[in-house]
Order: C-alpha cells, then structure tokens, then sequence
C-alpha cells in the first residue's frame, strides 16, 4: 500500500530542502537510506508511536526559528577530563575543539573520511539504525542516515585516559543541524562518552554504537537550557557477550524534545541500562521512546525515567521489552514516573512487554503523582521553607535515575545542575 498524498507531499517538501552527501563509502547506504524514508514517510500525528508527540515541528521543510540562550553559568562538565569535539550548529569547530588524538582510540570526522571509498565505519554508518526499524519505524533516523553533513567516528580500541566529550553550540536561530556519530568499541576496552549542548535551533541527531564482547560503554548526555530548541535523537546500539552499556540522559527546558532509544543484547550475560531525568517548566514537550529487544541469555537490561513537570509541561515514556524465544534468564525491569508540580500539567505512559521466553524475570511500572504531603509537612515542621522543601523532595524523586550513573563527579555535576534549575523555577 502506497502512502497517503498528503503524507507523500509533506515528506518530499522536507526532502527539497536537503542535499544527499555525493560518492565515497556511504554513499550507498545514503541511497538505501533515502529509499526508506519515501517508503515510510516521515512521521504524521496519525502514526501509532507519534500519538503522543506532535511531530510537525521536526519535520517542516522551514527550521522553526529559535532564540540564542547565553546561560548564566559554567559549562557542563567543565572539570572533567576529556577530549573536547565541538559543533555549532552542526559543523566542526577546530578551534574550538581538542586535536582528535587519544592513546588507544581513532578519531575521523564523518564530512572527511566519507572522501575515501574505505573506512571501518562502513560496516556500521547506517546498519544498526536500519535494524532498528524493525518491527517499529523510525524515520527520521532513516532521514538522518541520508543526510548527516557531519559527525564523529571513533573506533575504541583500548581503554582511553580520559573520556570523549561530544559538545554542541547554538548560534544561529534558524540553524538546522544533521550530525551521526558511530562509535565501535573493541573487546575488553571501555570509554565514557559525555554531550552537552543545545545544537541548534533544530537537531536531528543519531548514534550508532557496536560494543563487542565485554567492552564497556558509559554515556552521559545533558541536553542544554535553550528554551526553544527543538531535537530528535536516536542511539542504536547493539551488545556482544558480557558487554556494558549505560546510558543517562538529563534534560532541561526545550520546547521539544524526543530521545528514542534502541537496544539490542545479542550476546549471553550482557547489561545495558537506561536512564533519564527530565525537568521541564511550561511550553515544554518531552518524548523519551525506548525499544529493548533481549536476543541472547542471561541478559540484563533496566529502564529508569523520571520526569518533573509544572506549568502545563508534557511529559511522554513509551518504552518496550522484547524477549525473543531462546533469550532465558532474561532480567527486564522498566520504570516511568511523573512528578507533576500543578494540575496543568501531564504525563502520558505506554509502557509494554512482549516475551516470548519462559524463564525471565520482568518488571514495567508507570505512576504520576504530586508532592508527597505528609513528606512536605514534615520539613515544613522542622523550618525548612516550602520551596526548600519542595526541592529537597523533588531531588529524591529524581534519585533513583540520577543513581545510573557510575562516575560519582558526574552524577553530583548532574545532581549540581538539577538543583540549579530548581532554585531557578521555583524561586522565580
């Protein structure tokens, strides 16, 4: 069945606006990719994982504009040792950024290596978000693939001294940024992959990560202050035997934001872990979409998303485990919760199992709620002001996300900025 006119026409309107990358070795996975995105189109509020989300913003021919925000305060991760690679609005700064060398580790940019008709990145750019198509479509990872201008290549081979840290700016208002990243790590290496930034006034953002037997991957992402950027990303990532994957994701204002999220364990005894907090204050829309698919035994995986909410904020988890027959011994565990500050705001779940194994132990639970109000009396009780109060239970209602985190001077820079935006909001 062919697509609907309207959704044909919206998709080829989008699609005038891009320029496909020419020759090199992802050139055919570019066309396969574009291939895709006319068969899907992109995505429609009548889609069924777009229900929730109003996608129009994301996927308009015009980049809706976005003002510059200039925060008040130091840049994340500012203390943490790291190799620096910088955009602003999806192009590499040099200057900026720290020369792409680290002891046991490659570094190509996607814009120059795709010159030459060989890279190992050519059995990754594009595979794994294609495999993540199925049995759900994504296609603005599809578009991404296509399109991407840029991005980074790294190649793990040995445990680096320090970790890699992917930084996005945002300096013009219409900018509409298009950045892959693929990131493989080789057996018994591990490395921590740190983002920041708002990016752009629009970001399509994907990352692909292959993680080979017991290598070992800690990403930690804070999405920026700008108050009206607009962002979709995708990490596909696929684990050998006895690997690690852990992922955390803070999010603060932003008009739209939608992270989806695509894991497939694949080898026997492997850990992937997915977290998110997520603060956000009126005209404010967060999409967290996270597919798990256990393909092998003894497999651990848990998804932990808290979200605060006030001033008529959205919230949205959709979030899936998938057990395939053979995948015994599976652990799944996913939980979603809402702490909503006002009756204005919302919280919209759909959280979901499919086993199809006999042998697992698997878990899905979704609340919303308000402040806890015996909890708040009694501090009120004992002279802490209501604000303070309020604070204080809002931090330990994020706790438990914030806990994913392994590095400790990253979850207090986290838990740092989490009670930032708090004092911020709720004293005026």
């Amino acid at each position: 069945m062919g697509l609907p006119q309207q959704k044909m026409d919206a998709t080829e309107a989008r699609l005038a606006t891009l320029s496909l990358p020419q020759g090199g070795w992802t050139a055919a996975t570019r066309a396969d990719a574009l291939s895709r995105v006319r068969a899907m189109g992109l995505p429609s509020r009548r889609d069924e994982y777009w229900k929730y989300t109003r996608p129009e913003t994301l996927v308009d021919a015009p980049a809706p504009q976005a003002a510059i925000f200039s925060p008040d305060e130091a840049p994340i991760f500012g203390e943490i040792d790291r190799l620096r690679i910088v955009f602003v609005d999806g192009v590499f700064d040099p200057d900026a950024s720290d020369d792409l060398e680290l002891e046991g580790i490659v570094i190509d940019r996607l814009a120059e290596s795709t010159a030459h008709d060989i890279h190992w990145a050519k059995d990754l750019y594009g595979t794994l978000e294609a495999r993540g198509q199925d049995p759900v479509e994504r296609p603005l990872a599809a578009l991404n693939t296509a399109f991407a201008s840029d991005g980074a290549l790294i190649h793990v081979k040995k445990t680096p001294s320090k970790a890699i840290s992917l930084i996005y700016f945002h300096n013009d208002e219409t900018s509409d940024a298009i950045l892959h990243h693929v990131i493989k790590v080789d057996p018994g290496a591990e490395v921590t992959i740190l983002e920041n930034g708002p990016a752009a006034a629009r970001f399509n953002k994907c990352m692909e990560i292959d993680l080979a037997d017991t290598a070992k991957l800690h990403h930690v992402r804070a999405q920026g202050r700008d108050h009206e950027r607009r962002a979709a990303t995708h990490m596909f990532a696929r684990l050998g035997a006895e690997s690690v994957y852990k992922s955390f994701t803070l999010t603060v204002n932003g008009r739209l934001t939608r992270n989806e999220v695509v894991i497939e364990l694949t080898g026997d005894d492997a850990v992937a872990h997915v977290a998110g907090a997520c603060v956000g204050d009126g005209e404010f829309h967060h999409d967290d979409t996270v597919f798990v698919t256990h393909d092998a035994v003894n497999c651990e995986s848990r998804q932990v998303f808290k979200k605060v909410l006030r001033n008529g904020a959205t919230g949205v988890f959709q979030g899936k485990i998938l057990v395939k027959e053979g995948a015994q011994k599976t652990d799944g565990y996913q939980i979603s919760q809402s702490l909503l500050l006002d009756d204005d705001s919302q919280f919209l779940a759909k959280p979901e199992l499919e086993i199809y194994a006999d042998d697992v132990a698997c878990s899905h639970g979704s609340t919303s709620g308000a402040i806890d109000e015996d909890a708040l009396f009694y501090l009120r009780s004992r002279g802490v002001p209501e604000s303070e109060a309020t604070d204080l239970l809002t931090l330990a209602f994020l706790a438990e996300a914030v806990e994913e985190i392994e590095d400790e001077a990253l979850s207090d820079e986290i838990v740092s900025r989490l009670s930032a935006w708090l004092v911020r909001h709720s004293r005026g």
